[in-house]
């Protein structure tokens, strides 16, 4: 590790607020931030015991932020960078560019409730999910996550939230905003010492800021869970989303000036995406079963088998794109505590296996309808991995790591019309080479208030089909998988009794083949491999609580009112290596898409007569636009809050609430275009905005 992170670390000690902490406990007294557990290496060590850069966010904090977008809640976090392009469209990065992210996620392993919710395709759809069926999301920073696999951004793992024992609940709520902002949420639910049920009804509507930029999204969830007997517990999930976007697209510089809030405009040679429609719309069904078997305290077995269908119409600028998929798969885990030495064993090991069969047909969009068939393609992805962890404590409170894991992809294109280029049917195949995937770390716990770690990892980032597959009827045979090693270094801790707490990482990750993308004329995004980039950078984050005093009343879901404040910096210096375009040499440059400083902090108020206040800002820093760092997106800070009462009568609950986003009315770009051709790289975020509901419940 570069000796300036170690200077750092040693100077900076002092993660975020709660980022890895749930909400305060009840207690006749003040109390601490209880201490969160890890869920995502499967071995439930608490965060402190953990080797490994984690970001936790619960309910609570998303409830800080708009109902109608994850986007605020989600950036809380150091390092990650959620995005909307077009409303509802997002795309997440994690210790990375957003530069092979133009739509959707790429490299990042996305899991929902336990299931693979990234597609056996690589792409892992983010529209389809409503805030408020978000109970908790963990972040698995960098190539650490080698127990899922290939991916070189990171894993996230969603979950709905859980039932408290022995209560039934049934709610209702609605939101009103700016821009036409209708939305509406049903939740029933009841739970028991063995079993519980939790069904969930989203429904959200928006005129849109920008012209061509209206939403409609319905989401339904249920989650069924039960403990069947001593040694086994049975869960099922299920999540089915029906959601219509339109798409504005990207203005140039001068677009973006003058009005913002329009849609791509037309030419003298093509029309706009007002005159094309261009939106999205998809119907997709996701179900997962978990069945969790104890053989013994030592020794447990969870299986989890989905299946998954969608389908999905797009009418671009040029073509219109109808496509429709079929998932399944699976993950088994087998885990095993033991004593070697007289010390803690935990040792871990399974296998994930996904295979999609999907028919993409894609026309001539002719203002919104589809017309001549361009191409008709079937599509069939296979990709799986094993894998293997072993956490061992040594003395002096030394805790080791090792795993990796085994990776293989195969994808198979067969192009039975081919319009425009070739009459007869012909096969496209790629098969990317086993790939192991290894990772250590060590840690030291030097008390129960700190805790330093070290980790190196390595991972693989195969392309997805949508990169292999350009909707410019192109098939991209050359493209080669993203490779790249991780170093890490990070401290946790807190004082005063953990009232406040700390994180601070430094990591460098060095990409091989790094894969990057650009938007032609018809604004098609296309990709190829760079030689590499070097991509370093710290993260630091810190939670306290400035006032604080115990519940008047205590009792079940009461809890201490006070003032806390926290705060999230990440600083990224995220440089091309070898890169050689048209002629130039870019090394040395500054990585396309990404900002060297992003800063999120707020101040969480709560009154024992049930008032709270979160007022909040955001802060970004210039964005370089281009690979030659020609163009680049202003900085900006964004201010908002939040604010409500919130009460229960005896079974009725109360939640009554208003807020203001970006209160300066802040003109800026969210979600740029990279590499956009003819300039257009900007898509411009809402303006100041306002919403207000409530949400009534009865308990019992």
């Amino acid at each position: 590790m570069p000796v300036r992170y170690l200077l750092l670390l040693a100077l900076l000690l002092p993660q975020p607020r709660a980022f890895a902490q749930t909400q305060p406990a009840d207690t006749a007294r003040a109390v601490a931030l209880p201490e969160a557990t890890v869920t995502g290496y499967g071995q439930r060590l608490p965060l402190r015991r953990t080797a490994a850069a984690v970001g936790v966010l619960e309910a609570r904090t998303i409830e800080q932020f708009s109902p109608t977008a994850l986007t605020q809640a989600v950036n809380t976090l150091p390092g990650v960078r959620l995005e909307e392009r077009a409303t509802a469209s997002y795309r997440l990065s994690i210790r990375g560019s957003t530069l092979r992210s133009p739509f959707g996620v790429r490299n990042v392993k996305v899991y929902y409730n336990g299931i693979p919710y990234t597609e056996a395709s690589g792409s892992t759809p983010l529209n389809l999910l409503d805030p408020a069926i978000i109970g908790r999301l963990e972040v698995l920073k960098g190539p650490a996550g080698s127990v899922y696999g290939a991916g070189t951004g990171g894993v996230a793992l969603f979950s709905t939230p859980e039932v408290a024992a022995g209560t039934s609940r049934v709610a209702a709520g609605a939101t009103v905003g700016s821009y036409g902002l209708r939305r509406s949420t049903i939740i029933a639910e009841t739970g028991s010492a063995t079993s519980s049920v939790r069904a969930q009804y989203a429904h959200q509507e928006l005129d849109g800021y920008r012209v061509q930029s209206a939403l409609r999204r319905d989401v339904f969830t249920l989650d069924a869970h039960t403990v069947a007997s001593t040694k086994t517990t049975l869960a099922a999930h299920l999540l089915y989303t029906d959601i219509n976007y339109q798409l504005p697209g990207g203005l140039t510089r001068a677009q973006y000036a003058a009005d913002p809030r329009q849609a791509r405009p037309g030419t003298a040679t093509a029309p706009g995406t007002v005159a094309q429609q261009a939106f999205y719309a998809s119907r997709t069904g996701l179900l997962g079963l978990t069945h969790d078997y104890r053989f013994t305290e030592q020794l447990d077995l969870l299986t989890t088998l989905y299946g998954s269908g969608t389908a999905i119409r797009t009418p671009y600028l040029v073509d219109y794109e109808r496509n429709t998929a079929l998932g399944l798969g699976g993950r088994t885990a087998l885990s095993y505590r033991t004593a070697l030495a007289g010390r803690v064993l935990r040792l871990q090991g399974g296998g994930e296996w996904q295979g999609s069969f999907a028919s993409g047909r894609s026309y001539q969009n002719n203002a919104g309808t589809p017309g001549a068939l361009r191409y008709d393609d079937e599509i069939t992805t296979a990709t799986g991995f094993v894998f293997a962890q072993a956490d061992y404590a040594l003395p002096a409170d030394w805790l080791l790591t090792v795993a990796a894991s085994y990776n293989r992809l195969h994808y198979g294109i067969a192009r039975v019309s081919n319009a425009a280029t070739r009459p007869t049917e012909y096969r496209f195949s790629r098969d990317f080479r086993p790939e192991v995937s290894p990772r250590v770390a060590l840690l030291k716990e030097f008390s129960p208030t700190l805790s330093v770690y070290a980790s190196v990892s390595t991972g693989f980032s195969p392309p997805t089909i949508e990169e292999i597959r350009p909707s410019d009827a192109s098939l991209n045979g050359e493209l080669q998988a993203e490779r790249g090693t991780s170093y890490e270094l990070g401290a946790r801790g807190n004082f005063f009794a953990n009232r406040l707490v700390y994180e601070l990482t430094a990591f460098d990750l060095e990409l091989r083949q790094t894969v990057v993308s650009s938007t032609t004329d018809q604004g098609t995004v296309v990709f190829r491999n760079t030689g590499s980039t070097h991509q370093r950078g710290l993260e630091a984050a810190l939670s306290g609580w400035l006032w604080q005093a115990a519940p008047a009343a205590p009792g079940p879901g009461t809890a201490p009112s006070g003032l806390r404040a926290w705060a999230s910096y990440a600083y990224n210096n995220f440089r091309f290596g070898s890169y050689p375009s048209s002629g130039r040499d870019l090394h040395g440059n500054r990585l396309t898409g990404t900002t060297p400083h992003t800063l999120s902090a707020g101040l969480d108020f709560s009154h024992a007569t049930g008032f709270y206040l979160n007022p909040n800002l955001s802060h970004q820093a210039r964005v370089v636009l281009n690979d030659a760092n020609t163009e680049e997106a202003p900085g900006y800070w964004v201010f908002g809050a939040r604010g409500g009462w919130r009460r229960t009568w005896g079974r009725l609950e109360t939640n009554i609430y208003a807020g203001l986003d970006n209160a300066t009315n802040r003109k800026y770009s969210l979600g740029n275009d990279l590499n956009a051709f003819g300039g257009r790289y900007f898509q411009p975020a809402p303006g100041r905005s306002w919403y207000a509901g409530a949400q009534l419940g009865w308990r019992w």
